[in-house]
């Protein structure tokens, strides 16, 4: 019995495996300048092994004389495996879920992998691209529009006493949508920190600041939006 190796489609399968990598690096170089969890090392981790699959789903076991497979069989596998890698990058971080855009960069990732290893190159050139703008220029886009969808106001409030309780009540009967969407301690150790997300006439925005300012045991209500994080 003798492997093959030489040829045209060996050269072929080797360049394909090295853009596998080039693009992964591309990824991984920007979700490693962010100071992510998964950076460099994970993305081209995932793409090249991604890719490598790919290829071994399409062309193994050839060499030792054996008709040539269902090559989507592995393939298949790596989509649903590669869920539990970006699994373990989400975690939940003072009522907020941190890690989402990273476990879907390496999605991506191993996507951009299957597609060198398909042999589809100008496909997993384009995925880098669009991934990168996405990444890069979507979130200006997602600011504007969180600029119209209302503001958050950042209540510092006494644990001591009803202030918190005065707080939430306040919020619910106010002519306004409000919704707190974080609760966690403050600078100082009697406070805690309350994020209110609002969506509603200016008028009555600054209403409920007014009232909340004047809520005892509340020391600062201070309003952010996408373009301004100045206070009240």
């Amino acid at each position: 019995m003798t492997l093959w190796l030489g040829g045209t489609q060996l050269v072929t399968q080797l360049l394909l495996l090295l853009l596998a990598f080039v693009l992964s690096a591309v990824i991984g170089i920007e979700r490693e300048r962010r100071l992510k969890s998964a950076g460099l090392r994970t993305h081209i981790l995932v793409g090249l092994g991604s890719a490598l699959f790919t290829l071994i789903s399409a062309f193994g076991f050839t060499a030792f004389g054996h008709a040539p497979a269902d090559p989507s069989r592995i393939a298949a596998q790596v989509v649903t495996g590669i869920g539990f890698v970006g699994a373990g990058v989400i975690f939940v971080h003072r009522g907020s879920v941190v890690g989402l855009t990273t476990a879907a960069s390496i999605w991506v990732t191993a996507a951009v992998g299957m597609a060198c290893g398909a042999g589809m190159p100008v496909l997993a050139v384009a995925g880098t691209v669009l991934h990168l703008v996405a990444v890069g220029t979507l979130p200006t886009a997602e600011r504007l529009l969180r600029r119209t969808a209302g503001t958050t106001l950042v209540v510092q409030a006494s644990r001591s006493g009803d202030a918190v309780a005065r707080v939430l009540e306040l919020c619910t009967q106010a002519g306004v949508k409000a919704r707190v969407e974080e609760l966690g301690a403050a600078g100082a150790a009697d406070n805690v920190e309350l994020h209110v997300r609002v969506h509603g006439p200016a008028l009555q925005t600054g209403r409920l600041v007014d009232d909340l300012a004047a809520v005892p045991g509340v020391a600062s209500v201070r309003a952010l939006d996408a373009s301004d994080p100045g206070a009240w």
